[in-house]
């Protein structure tokens, strides 16, 4: 794509995040903040609610000032410059359509801002709403449109203007479960074609994972981990992020010169750095496995049955233990039975005993 009022194609920007500080009264939004984006990469700032991550966006779109750090793009500091001149293009959650206009004169709207002539504005307006599927709607206005389609005209409308960096605060939401999975598929597809560089805000643990090259975990404030889906999941660094990203369970352990002892089986430690004495095991529950022999330690008190693979909660020595266990071995299973546990995750993660892992709802 190139704009009519001054051919170029779209590139993605770096971004840099440096220690950003935003307080409200007596609460520090953003704590010392930092996040860097490769050009026309995909990253998505998750966490509970109240740990900065819109905060944050807004602070990189310039709707929210800063109290301290840098806003780099491409290597300019961009803290003082206004938002509209930060070649940004943002889709809010809450749609922010023109009510008056139509679908087609809603995308054109900030390519009539920067000057773009009538005829070519609305050449190009088309053209995007082509890309996104809804070159048929063009004359509708929003009340017309389903919610998904409100939210590919204001998808549509961002990328129009060809930004270098695409700003997405939490834009599914609002859509029922079905559209949220197409839409989500669809906006990251458009994102890799057009190589723009995109801050994606969400609380949804499953759309972070799909839709993001990289996912950074937030936490008061702060990043507590940024790293691929993969990683984020079978190598979160803390207690806090491993139950934020997938399911996991606490066991208490003991230590045994670098290992943790887990039911007779020591296992080295991937964090041997903490030196709390009182510590827990921090597992998957595809690092734990069960057999059905009757006189096992553990007795099954809950069973989910997820498709090819069921979730066993296993009742240990008073702790709830969570395994995944194929479904055709798990039919045999019922409420009470006693299994052998163990575990055969090649290292485990281990915190200190009790931590709280997430202070806010989600």
């Amino acid at each position: 794509m190139s704009q009519q009022n001054g051919s170029r194609s779209t590139e993605g920007a770096r971004v840099e995040l440096q220690e950003l500080v935003r307080v409200f009264g007596r609460t520090r939004a953003l704590d010392g903040f930092s996040l860097d984006v490769e050009p026309g990469e995909l990253v998505a700032l998750l966490g509970p609610s109240g740990c900065g991550k819109t905060t944050a966006l807004r602070a990189l779109a310039g709707f929210e000032p800063v109290d301290s750090g840098r806003v780099l793009v491409d290597g300019t500091d961009v803290v003082r410059v206004s938002p509209q001149d930060r070649d940004m293009g943002m889709v809010f959650q809450s749609y922010s359509l023109f009510p008056n206009m139509s679908a087609v004169t809603n995308v054109a709207f900030g390519l009539r801002m920067r000057g773009v002539r009538a005829g070519a504005r609305r050449a190009k307006a088309h053209e995007i709403l082509e890309l996104v599927g809804l070159e048929e709607h063009g004359e509708k206005y929003p009340h017309q449109l389903s919610g998904g389609q409100q939210q590919r005209v204001a998808l549509a409308r961002a990328i129009a203007i060809e930004p270098r960096v695409l700003l997405l605060d939490e834009p599914l939401s609002a859509l029922d479960a079905k559209v949220r999975t197409g839409l989500r598929d669809q906006i990251r597809q458009l994102q890799q074609r057009l190589a723009i560089t995109t801050v994606f805000v969400t609380h949804d643990q499953e759309e972070a994972l799909s839709m993001a090259d990289r996912v950074c975990v937030m936490r008061d404030g702060r990043g507590q981990q940024t790293a691929t889906p993969a990683e984020l999941y079978s190598r979160p660094t803390s207690a806090f992020v491993a139950h934020f990203v997938g399911v996991s369970s606490r066991v208490p352990a003991t230590r045994d010169n670098g290992t943790v002892v887990l039911w007779g089986r020591g296992v080295p430690v991937r964090n041997p750095e903490l030196t709390s004495r009182e510590i827990d095991a921090v597992l998957r529950p595809e690092d734990v496995t069960i057999s059905a022999d009757g006189t096992g330690s553990g007795a099954v008190v809950h069973k989910s049955f997820l498709g090819a693979t069921t979730r066993v909660t296993v009742l240990v020595e008073g702790v709830e233990v969570r395994v995944d266990v194929r479904s055709d071995q798990a039919s045999d299973l019922s409420h009470g039975d006693r299994v052998a546990i163990s575990v055969v995750a090649r290292d485990v993660l281990i915190s200190p005993r009790g931590e709280e892992d997430v202070l806010e709802d989600v």
